[in-house]
């Protein structure tokens, strides 16, 4: 009987040890599945190093490390516009330990200008922060006689295909800004695709070509230093680097607006729980004076906001840029 007793006591302590150890076994899963990051997070940038994405990601990473104590490593994978570095993204583990940055030409314009485009920025990807923005700005040598978008208009009306346009490649933001600005103004301007803008500066300072389309970063030294004229931009705002510089909005045409933007995007399936504290932690980066300042003195416009809104973005511009892509008849492999 005592032996009985003694089993149900010990049986009994048993069962209570095996509850709260079972118990526990739940919370200790929880605990590991918040503890993100627990390791570095590669952070792909689709392009070259010392190029303006790749300026903006370190920016933004460095802030997201000392902010977080998180180890972020950048990734350059430049090739193909952008898309292999994206690609790649796309096709890593949805855990939260590759991120890449995306912006308007890989994410919005690739997809119909690349007939066998290998991802699917909707369904490969999940928008996780905006980060910037940038203008295009048109910009002519300092010694051109063209001071403003009405004297290049004028000068396009009465000599058609008389005035070079350059830009950094056929499909790129500013090639593709081009037609807008053309069909806008119902002019014809003849183009001089580069493979990049260092030869591209080269020969606009040297007045090889009349004008060159770029985004602000790209220009911004040389306007500065007096060599280049900027003209005009595409962005319903001013750029508060060059104030002096009016809008195709204020020049006459109504609703223009062209910019390229940045954002912060990881693999499709990522726990949303990931997803909300990274966008949680890049806006509060953004937020801070000093990263502000950095993108802005580099001609960007600090974004940020909800994935929801990034992904809003991203639905509305992936058709307006097929239909420009569809009228300049532009299609790469």
């Amino acid at each position: 009987m005592a032996f009985s007793r003694r089993f149900s006591l010990t049986a009994s302590l048993g069962a209570t040890f095996l509850g709260l150890l079972a118990a526990a076994v739940p919370a200790t899963g929880a605990m590991a599945q918040t503890a993100y990051p627990a390791k570095p997070i590669r952070l792909i940038v689709p392009f070259p190093p010392g190029g303006g994405t790749d300026m903006i990601a370190r920016t933004v990473a460095q802030k997201l490390t000392d902010q977080n104590r998180w180890t972020i490593v950048v990734d350059n994978r430049p090739g193909a516009g952008g898309n292999l570095g994206v690609d790649a993204a796309a096709k890593a583990a949805p855990d939260g330990y590759t991120l890449v940055v995306g912006q308007t030409s890989n994410l919005a314009i690739n997809p119909s200008l690349y007939p066998k485009l290998p991802y699917n920025p909707l369904k490969d990807l999940v928008p996780v922060a905006l980060l910037s923005s940038s203008p295009i700005v048109m910009a002519a040598p300092a010694g051109s006689p063209y001071k403003s978008f009405a004297d290049v208009v004028a000068a396009a009306k009465a000599n058609p295909d008389g005035i070079t346009l350059g830009y950094s490649g056929n499909g790129t933001v500013a090639h593709l800004s081009g037609e807008l600005v053309e069909n806008a103004a119902g002019i014809q301007l003849r183009h001089v695709p580069y493979k990049g803008a260092a030869q591209a500066m080269t020969d606009l300072v040297g007045g090889q070509i009349d004008l060159y389309m770029s985004s602000v970063p790209t220009l911004l030294g040389q306007v500065r230093n007096g060599k280049l004229r900027a003209i005009v931009l595409t962005s319903a705002k001013r750029s508060d680097q060059l104030p002096g510089t009016p809008t195709l909005e204020e020049s006459g045409y109504k609703g223009f607006e062209s910019v390229t933007w940045f954002g912060l995007l990881a693999p499709a399936g990522t726990p949303a729980a990931i997803v909300q504290q990274l966008n949680k932690a890049i806006n509060l980066a953004l937020q801070q004076p000093d990263v502000a300042e950095k993108l802005r003195s580099e001609g960007g416009e600090v974004l940020g906001g909800s994935t929801e809104k990034f992904d809003q973005l991203l639905r509305a511009e992936l058709p307006r840029w097929a239909k420009t892509v569809k009228a300049s008849g532009v299609s790469l492999d």
